[in-house]
């Protein structure tokens, strides 16, 4: 090679090399573009120097063939606890002045006392009690404490999906009233991915709820007024297909020039957009989804009560087509200081919990522990309401839990969580009653619904000690 070569190849090898530097996303011969995560390889070298800166089962069904839903759904900051407890035990027990919205419906309910999230306490750990009640209540694990490394655990809610997920067009659903937060410390220094989230896929990676009901209705059942939302899910589905097929071979020629760690990297992220792409494809799979005769949703509202009805109603809706037989539903992350002035208390929730023993602020609380409930009773009597495949109730052919990871909001407690098991199961679950399990992690409870809804390798979950009697 003489040198005018050399020197040819050397302005070629660098300008290569100011390509890489430059590129931040693959591009298509279609012009379609994909961004990628930042890549140590695509860095100018001085930022370098720099170093870094700040098992297919099949899904359980009932005896009818009806299919059986589940359903968490968590409230803030516990409860009162002697508004809270029934009197009376077994199936004469009396609801006290919390639960008794659930009276109309009380052969399709239990009140389950003595469910502990032992994870959930102080430890050595120190504050942090709302991060760990939101977090522990669903993964029955110990979160680490940290506002940047997230460490939990799967939570019992995805450990259904994995199971019949397969069978429905979307294999959970995940709801809030609420903010979602990913990043940033939140209670005590522990991250707000702890304290906003209630399901999680893995442990360090928990599954964002949608607190937008437009946005949660269209992505079950597509864009659009009724009769028109078929034909929008598919277009909008031609639009997402494959994408990668323009990119791909863009993809392989820069994994040929990326350093070992890079395309490691590359790889995790091309293997999530086809997980996507995979989604996509199941959608497809079960074709056009339910277009439910109402309209959609104009998106948050102002009203509290309002709010709840609409994400309430769309866990029906979801249950009722199919689209899911796995949800998640947080009214309030714990530690939540909204107000309710629609119902004559413009004091933070958060800041009453803390009543001290002032009996106007534990009234008031309680006054909030009801109207809560009341929201509750109203969806279960809307899934009694609707009658399922098997001529049965949707209610009926679910189950619902119904609870939060903090006991006595006053002093931050986690043990004999105010839990409240609904619906009948599909006929496997006992007849109403009120039953103390007399400290047993609630973790027991997760494993004998994880039984009734197929999941038959499930040996322990969490700190599971047994399963439960229900």
């Amino acid at each position: 090679m003489n040198q005018r070569d050399r020197t040819a190849a050397a302005a070629a090898a660098a300008a290569r090399a100011r390509a890489v530097s430059r590129r931040h996303f693959l591009r298509g011969a279609a012009g379609t573009c994909l961004a990628l995560p930042a890549l140590e390889s695509l860095l100018p070298a001085a930022a370098l120097a720099a170093g870094p800166s700040a098992a297919e089962a099949a899904a359980a069904t009932t005896a009818t063939g009806a299919p059986l839903r589940t359903a968490f759904v968590y409230f803030p900051n516990g409860a009162i606890q002697p508004n809270w407890w029934p009197e009376g035990v077994g199936n004469t027990f009396k609801f006290n002045a919390t639960l008794e919205p659930l009276e109309p419906l009380r052969r399709y309910v239990r009140v389950l006392a003595g469910l502990d999230h032992a994870l959930a306490n102080a430890g050595q750990d120190g504050g942090g009690d709302h991060a760990r009640a939101n977090c522990v209540f669903l993964s029955g694990a110990r979160p680490f404490k940290s506002a940047t490394d997230v460490r939990l655990g799967v939570s019992i809610d995805q450990v259904l999906a994995r199971e019949v997920g397969h069978l429905t067009r979307f294999p959970s659903l995940e709801l809030t009233c609420d903010d979602t937060r990913k990043a940033s410390a939140c209670d005590s220094d522990y991250a707000c991915a702890y304290q906003y989230n209630i399901s999680w896929s893995s442990p360090t990676t928990p599954v964002p709820a949608e607190g937008n009901p437009r946005l949660a209705f269209e992505r079950l059942f597509g864009a659009g007024a009724p009769g028109e939302r078929a034909e929008q899910t598919r277009r909008r589905q031609e639009a997402q297909r494959s994408v990668l097929d323009f990119v791909m071979e863009d993809a392989r020629a820069m994994q040929r020039r990326l350093g070992t760690t890079d395309r490691e990297k590359l790889d995790q992220y091309l293997t999530g957009v086809r997980e996507v792409e995979a989604r996509i494809q199941r959608a497809e799979k079960f074709g056009a989804g339910a277009d439910p005769a109402v309209e959609t949703p104009d998106g948050v509202p102002s009203d509290q009560a309002e709010y709840v009805t609409i994400m309430f109603d769309l866990l029906v809706l979801a249950f009722q087509t199919d689209a899911t037989r796995v949800a998640s539903f947080c009214l309030a992350h714990d530690g939540d200081n909204r107000s309710f002035s629609h119902i004559g208390i413009p004091e933070g929730h958060h800041d009453l919990s803390h009543h001290q023993g002032d009996p106007d602020r534990i009234e008031k609380v309680a006054k909030i522990d009801r109207w809560y409930a009341e929201q509750f009773a109203r969806f279960l009597n809307k899934m009694e309401s609707v009658k399922d495949a098997d001529g049965r109730s949707l209610l009926h052919n679910s189950m619902i839990v119904y609870g939060s990871g903090n006991s006595d909001g006053n002093r931050h407690t986690h043990e004999n969580l105010p839990v409240v098991l609904a619906g009948g199961g599909g006929g496997t679950l006992g007849p109403s009653r009120y039953v103390d399990y007399q400290s047993v992690p609630a973790c027991n409870l997760f494993l004998s619904l994880a039984d009734r809804m197929g999941v038959t390798r499930l040996e322990r979950f969490g700190d599971s000690t047994g399963r439960l009697a229900l």
